[in-house]
């Protein structure tokens, strides 16, 4: 049994269509994961996962329970980390963490070992008031709070948004550390270095899904040879290319510009014309395409 599926979901908040016809299944204890910018519609899809509002059509279900007419049985099975930092604030670590395990009918001493890698980590603050923590930190203690009850599928909203770079590493470690517990976990994000670290991803804009895949595979997809151009102007390279009509693309990546060439088109050739035009200095080496390439190439078919 997949431990959540998803048939042509849809939903609409009037005139605005936020998900369209969404469809996906996530096998049992597998990390997966939506990948998409703000906007595209994660948030609404896990809403309906988490059985915390009903799609204007199509139908979820998560281990086989339909999410609107088995939302009591279900919320005893699934953990949820909404985007915001929803704990009470005005609570202390300790307080937050019994509080949820009380409404569940547990006791942190009776999961501890679940979370324990995790809440270990934010231990010695626990008589902090939640709101006086680090943002790491108040991750550390949402995931704990959706844990405490041992949920079977772990939903998280965007849940390394605006952390530092360490707190992020550290999140994605504990999360491997959870699939290792034989936890599904569907999660989104809108970096795409975090996609590396999941099973398999679906790439969302829009409301729409533009693919399903492992990381590698999603990579292997692109359709053309990549390049990376680059010149210690990068602003002046970037209007250059965009000026040139023949180019049927270019991205600013890092340092480089990302550009695919038109049929027939040699690498040396586009140096001597970006040299005609008066840029001289311009480097130009092949890639791997990165799921950000992906991601733009799929997004510009649906244009």
């Amino acid at each position: 049994m997949a431990a959540a599926e998803a048939y042509n979901i849809t939903h609409r908040y009037g005139k605005v269509t936020a998900l369209d016809d969404v469809s996906f299944t996530v096998g049992d204890g597998e990390l997966f994961g939506f990948i998409g910018p703000d906007g595209a519609g994660k948030t609404t899809l896990f809403r309906i996962a988490a059985t915390l509002i009903i799609p204007s059509g199509g139908r979820m279900t998560l281990l086989g329970l339909n999410t609107v007419s088995k939302y009591r049985e279900l919320r005893n099975l699934i953990g949820y980390m909404p985007g915001r930092f929803s704990l009470y604030q005005d609570l202390t670590v300790e307080e937050n963490l019994n509080f949820f395990a009380t409404i569940f009918g547990t006791t942190i001493k009776e999961n501890y070992n679940l979370i324990e890698p995790i809440y270990r980590q934010i231990e010695p603050y626990k008589k902090r008031l939640a709101g006086q923590l680090s943002g790491g930190m108040k991750q550390k203690l949402a995931l704990s709070c959706s844990l405490i009850h041992r949920p079977k599928i772990l939903i998280l909203d965007e849940p390394t948004t605006g952390v530092d770079a360490v707190s992020r590493t550290e999140f994605w470690e504990m999360l491997s550390g959870l699939k290792s517990e034989g936890i599904t976990i569907i999660v989104s994000t809108p970096y795409m270095d975090e996609a590396l670290r999941c099973d398999r991803i679906a790439l969302i804009q829009s409301g729409r899904i533009l693919g399903i895949n492992t990381p590698d595979n999603i990579r292997n997809s692109y359709s053309q040879k990549l390049y990376a151009v680059t010149h210690p102007d990068k602003y002046k390279l970037l209007l250059a290319l965009r000026s040139m009509h023949s180019i049927p693309g270019s991205e600013p990546f890092g340092d480089s510009v990302h550009v695919t060439l038109p049929a027939g088109m040699k690498p040396e050739e586009l140096i001597t014309a970006l040299a005609a035009s008066g840029l001289t200095g311009v480097t130009i080496a092949e890639i791997v395409p990165g799921i950000e390439d992906v991601f733009l190439e799929l997004m510009k078919k649906e244009q």
